[in-house]
């Protein structure tokens, strides 16, 4: 692309330069060897729209061994490769790569960030890892928006990528997911978490800030009913996570930007593709909360996301997408529709792992009765009296990690939403 024909910037916005071009042989360019063939002429592949990382298949893998993507750039002498960095953040139990020009790469080490001894990164470096996991017209892309999402996989696990502009320059956050989902069971859920999932109809949520293991969750119920009964599952996820294979379930998974252009698109869509269950990444906005309620009201089981801290404020945080004259049906379709909210966090344990901790609040009739009147602070009140039926406050859930000796008391007190009454609790008060 000539100077002339480049899109055009404010002038405060930093521009972020190119790349140098890009080699597509999977050898070190040398004039008088042979050319090598590319990995989409040796894996056949549809053209993935711009934008977005083709997700894994099933049998095969969407990019080539690790460290056969670099082409003609190469990282700076002392510099590791990206493969380097994300296999040494796997093996070592770390859940983010963070990387950016005038930076010393990091990783997150259970929730804390760990600085490397890696020298600070120049932008031949950072390129140079752009170029192992993205294509031409994605660093394109992302050099004309300065904004990238998606993912890509490796041998031993699958990565979410973003990539952001800032001060300093590019900059990178990495995602590991673990290629093995891990259990109900392997994840010390309670058992409420199976129950729910018995469900035919209505609305799960999953809910918690970023970071707070939502999709680990969902991955786990999923997996579940894959195992256990014979549904036809569809996901909708920007990107997709967790890759799942078709067992006593059938599953399709649909990735944003890839599979589909739009959340409500696609959601609106699955409802003529005869599922059973529908999974949807995030309730980003009233029309995909509309559909998702449409679509629990019509005989469908939704599952799906929001960033909120406590059940009760789930609930809250979906009436106030609507104007006020319009908040009291929905409360009557929310109460019809739902099933279980679930707000989730995760704590430091004491063998240097991490333990994930809920507010549940299961739709019961009472329940039910209080969201139809509006009177969701009376449901905050009667959740840690009805354990009998599953339900549970992040500080009872506390309680019992540190009662197991999972956690200490100032984790415990750390991570209440209500620390004060999570002393009289820990003092026998309560």
């Amino acid at each position: 692309m000539t100077e002339a024909q480049r899109p055009t910037t404010p002038s405060s916005t930093p521009r972020v330069p190119p790349p140098p071009p890009p080699s597509r042989s999977m050898a070190n360019p040398a004039p008088s060897g042979p050319a090598q063939p590319t990995s989409s002429q040796t894996m056949p592949m549809a053209p993935a729209m711009p934008g977005a990382v083709r997700p894994a298949v099933p049998g095969h893998r969407p990019a080539p061994p690790p460290g056969m993507r670099t082409g003609r750039s190469k990282p700076a002498p002392g510099q590791p490769t990206m493969e380097q960095l994300v296999r040494e953040a796997f093996e070592k139990g770390f859940s983010d790569v963070h990387v950016g020009v005038g930076e010393v790469p990091r990783f997150r080490n259970r929730g804390e960030i760990e600085v490397t001894d890696y020298p600070t990164t120049d932008r031949e470096t950072f390129f140079s890892w752009l170029k192992e996991i993205l294509s031409d017209e994605e660093i394109k892309r992302f050099q004309d928006t300065l904004d990238f999402d998606g993912a890509t996989q490796y041998e031993f696990a699958r990565v979410r990528i973003n990539i952001f502009d800032s001060l300093r320059g590019p900059a990178m956050v990495m995602r590991l997911i673990p290629l093995k989902i891990l259990t109900i069971d392997q994840l010390n859920l309670p058992p409420v978490f199976k129950d729910v999932c018995h469900y035919h109809k209505g609305l799960i949520l999953i809910t918690g800030p970023t970071g707070s293991g939502k999709s680990t969750t969902l991955a786990a119920m999923i997996d579940y009913i894959n195992n256990e009964m014979p549904k036809n599952i569809i996901t909708i996820e920007d990107p997709i996570e967790f890759v799942h294979t078709s067992k006593k379930s059938l599953i399709k998974q649909r990735e944003v930007g890839i599979h589909t252009l739009k959340f409500d698109s696609a959601l609106k869509a699955s409802l003529r593709e005869d599922p059973d269950i529908i999974l949807v990444g995030e309730m980003r906005d009233r029309e995909t909360v509309n559909t998702a309620l449409k679509a629990a009201q019509t005989g469908h089981l939704v599952m799906g996301t929001l960033h909120t801290n406590s059940a009760v404020k789930t609930i809250e945080r979906i009436l106030q997408l609507y104007e006020p004259d319009q908040q009291a049906p929905m409360r009557v379709s929310i109460a019809e529709s739902l099933v279980a909210v679930i707000a989730q966090g995760l704590c430091r344990t004491t063998d240097g792992k991490r333990a994930a901790y809920h507010d549940i609040m299961i739709n019961t009739d009472a329940i039910r009765d209080y969201i139809r009147r509006g009177e969701i602070d009376e449901i905050e009140a009667i959740i840690p009296r009805c354990t009998f039926d599953g339900m549970c406050t992040m500080n009872q859930s506390l309680y019992k990690l540190y009662e197991a000796g999972r956690i200490t008391e100032e984790t415990a007190l750390e991570h209440s939403p209500k620390p004060n009454e999570m002393a009289q609790i820990l003092r026998g008060r309560v």
